[in-house]
């Protein structure tokens, strides 16, 4: 089923994109189940990487958005990712936007999305990942936290607080997702007043959660590629002032400058897939001239090779995730980046 990814995706694409979301996944747990979804891959070499006082089996991660719930863990880290990203959790259950949400561009080698934080909350969520093997076993889980479409934004930080409290105990890490554009008005979280007011109330909620646990879990970023250099810089001074232990660059786009003229392009959401891998890498650099060892930089956004990948460590990143080009390249993406990235 894995190596065949590429006599498999034509059918795939015939699907409505969420449909065909479901049935990879479903497919995906099957074959785990029945004990046979390793045998049918080629996992990476060991390649470790510390990063933030976690080991890291090898740097490519799977991205946050694919496995909203963690209903999909085993067979995920059955694929040979050095890590997971879960989510994004919000602390209340919410259906997301209205479908259709998810578009193909196949000339483009791109994803439009605005699913909208569709997911069963994160108490649901906790107790999946809490229950799974892959987890149990040593493997590492990070968890994606946001907030509630229907919570103000002037009330982000209570939602982002209580998500974050939440998985505290579970999760190897935890990112905060300031960076959609699929939740009204989230994206205004990333300007200075807002950034510094959650940044505060994460960072306090933070130090009581490790007193009361006895550990002090790393908190990430996650940014837009939309923004210029000013707000890199604004960002990561505020990342350093906060004692944030990452930042992951970037999330989708909003510009549609590389798609005009395609079926869909102006379809609302943001644009993920090769699109965005120039805008995300750039940024990645940005961060880098700003942060230089400071704080590791985890690099996302249109790796479709494992040329892709390199890019993005030449550009500053220490580990990179993998999200829309498994839709176009399948699990053979993982070792290929792996691969590429070792002795990086």
């Amino acid at each position: 089923m894995i190596d065949s990814y590429s006599l498999l995706r034509p059918w795939l694409f015939s699907l409505d994109p969420e449909q065909a979301h479901n049935v990879t996944l479903g497919s995906l747990d099957r074959a785990e189940r029945w004990g046979v979804l390793r045998s049918l891959i080629s996992q990476p070499a060991p390649d470790p990487r510390s990063i933030c006082g976690i080991t890291f089996p090898n740097p490519v991660g799977l991205a946050a958005g694919l496995d909203k719930d963690g209903k999909h863990i085993e067979s995920l880290g059955a694929l040979g990712f050095g890590f997971l990203e879960i989510g994004t959790v919000t602390p209340k259950p919410q259906p997301g936007n209205p479908k259709p949400r998810m578009f193909r561009l196949p000339a483009a080698q791109a994803l439009i999305n605005r699913m909208g934080f569709n997911n069963d909350g994160v108490v649901a969520c906790v107790e999946r990942v809490r229950n799974s093997v892959y987890w149990q076993n040593g493997g590492i889980v990070g968890l994606n936290i946001g907030k509630n479409a229907s919570t103000p934004i002037e009330h982000a930080a209570s939602d982002y607080v209580t998500a974050m409290q939440a998985v505290y105990e579970v999760a190897a890490y935890i990112t905060v997702n300031i960076s959609s554009p699929n939740t009204q008005n989230l994206r205004a979280l990333q300007g200075e007043v807002m950034l510094r007011s959650l940044l505060s109330n994460l960072h306090v909620a933070r130090e009581a959660l490790s007193d009361q646990y006895g550990v002090r879990k790393p908190l990430f970023l996650k940014i837009a590629p939309d923004l210029d250099q000013n707000d890199i810089k604004l960002i990561a001074d505020l990342l350093i002032e906060f004692g944030i232990d990452a930042i992951i660059a970037t999330n989708t786009t909003i510009a549609r400058d590389a798609v005009q003229g395609l079926e869909f392009a102006n379809e609302a959401g943001g644009l993920s897939g090769a699109p965005v891998r120039q805008a995300s890498s750039e940024v990645v650099k940005s961060l880098k001239d700003v942060l230089g060892e400071a704080i590791p930089i985890i690099g996302v956004g249109g790796i479709l090779s494992g040329k892709d990948a390199q890019e993005k460590v030449t550009a500053g990143a220490s580990l990179v995730q993998l999200y829309s080009g498994l839709i176009y390249r399948g699990p053979k993406l993982i070792t290929e980046c792996a691969a590429a990235l070792r002795n990086k």
